[in-house]
């Protein structure tokens, strides 16, 4: 197995993954990633001493055989011992953030949130889930048919339709329902109704949450340095059992002969190109940028265009230190906040001191991130830092939340 070559593209998740089996296997494959980071967008950026996770990356699946691995990397943290090399089990608390008020999420039916709808907005969002639940839209042409058949148009407009269209930078009726089958899975007013009962009932759940629905979990694995932490441990242990990982060099082209990869075409971190001989090739890279770079191989027209027509939303995260947050208790404690307002840009609001402690420098302190969802080369993307930064700051005070 020793002779055998083998090549992965990208030292994301799924890559440094890959690695670390096939090194348990007997392999010792050459990574070859992009950038000069471990983890991908899974990464963790420290800043005098504060990190900011890029992203907010939960570790949760579940499948217990992807939990048991996360943990045979890094244990659960226990109180007896603690480690820097430990998973911390963190209580899992977010909010809506709407017309400049703060409402549960996953949304709950809480005295709390009649109050901060209104009576109006609130028999408006009954008036019009009912009708749907008589009158359902019989195909689901769009995401936003999808989200209506199970909120009803009121609600959908109130908790979910500017948010979303802030991630993805297309109008939800533009977008296929399949994308609300993927992340919002099987979610709905009945659902979250059904878990608040029996939460009445069952305090104490297990990590794995079996009977859960994802956008209803309680609780997360996070590494105790962010999760970029996690996936340079993983790095260390491909190199140190004989893997390879490049960094700075990037994958132009994948060379095929009788339908079977024999090399890619790599450039290393001075410009200059190299072919690198394999047996074997896992991909992790765009799919785009796949599909055109290969080389030796008729691909479908149909292919060929599906794969240019992928779109990639990029995003910018900006770290704030704060002396404090205006807001309740519980919303300082939170780890994440939907900015569901049409008046700014700013689309998540990360509070990594509840992620966790160790995210901080100072804990007198909050550290903060904004998340902006961009396209690449968009005005958002090309603006200036300091402008970028002025615009940040500008947008949390507007929205009262410093």
């Amino acid at each position: 197995m020793e002779d055998k070559k083998v090549i992965i593209i990208g030292a994301g998740p799924a890559g440094l993954t890959a690695g670390y089996e096939l090194i348990k296997k007997g392999y010792k494959p050459t990574i070859f990633e992009l950038s000069e980071y471990m983890g991908g967008i899974s990464r963790t950026v420290e800043y005098n001493g504060n990190r900011m996770d890029i992203g907010g990356h939960r570790f949760f699946s579940k499948s217990e055989e992807v939990m048991n691995w996360w943990l045979d990397i890094f244990a659960l943290e226990t109180k007896e011992e603690s480690k820097d090399e430990v998973m911390l089990l963190r209580h899992r608390t977010s909010f809506i953030l709407f017309s400049r008020k703060f409402f549960d999420y996953p949304i709950s039916f809480s005295f709390s949130t009649f109050m901060s709808l209104g009576f109006k907005r609130l028999v408006k969002i009954m008036i019009s889930y009912f009708k749907v639940r008589i009158f359902p839209i019989k195909k689901e042409k769009s995401l936003e048919d999808f989200f209506i058949n199970r909120f009803g148009t009121e609600l959908y407009e109130t908790f979910f339709k500017t948010y979303t269209e802030k991630v993805w930078g297309i109008p939800c009726c533009e977008l296929e329902p399949q994308w609300g089958s993927q992340r919002i899975k099987g979610i709905s007013i009945s659902k979250v109704i059904k878990s608040a009962f029996l939460s009445i009932f069952h305090k104490k759940k297990d990590m794995y949450q079996k009977d859960t629905e994802t956008s209803l979990i309680e609780s997360f694995l996070y590494p105790k340095y962010g999760p970029g932490q996690f996936w340079e441990a993983i790095a260390s242990k491909i190199r140190s059992s004989g893997g390879e990982i490049l960094t700075d060099h990037e994958v132009t082209g994948v060379k095929v002969n009788k339908n079977s990869v024999t090399s890619v075409i790599v450039k290393d971190s001075k410009g200059k190109e190299h072919e690198q001989k394999a047996d074997f090739v896992i991909s992790t890279m765009p799919v785009r940028n796949l599909i055109k770079g290969m080389d030796g191989v008729l691909i479908p027209e149909e292919v060929l265009n599906v794969a240019d027509g992928l779109m990639y939303r990029a995003f910018i995260t900006v770290g704030v230190l704060l002396k404090n947050i205006n807001g309740k208790d519980n919303v300082k404690n939170c780890n994440w906040i939907y900015v569901q307002e049409k008046d700014v840009k700013l689309g998540r609001i990360q509070i990594f001191n509840n992620w966790s402690p160790y995210m901080v420098k100072d804990k007198n302190n909050y550290w903060v991130g904004l998340e902006y969802f961009c396209t690449k080369n968009d005005r958002l993307w090309n603006m200036p830092e300091d402008e970028f930064k002025l615009m940040a700051i500008s947008e949390l005070e507007k929205i009262g939340f410093s």
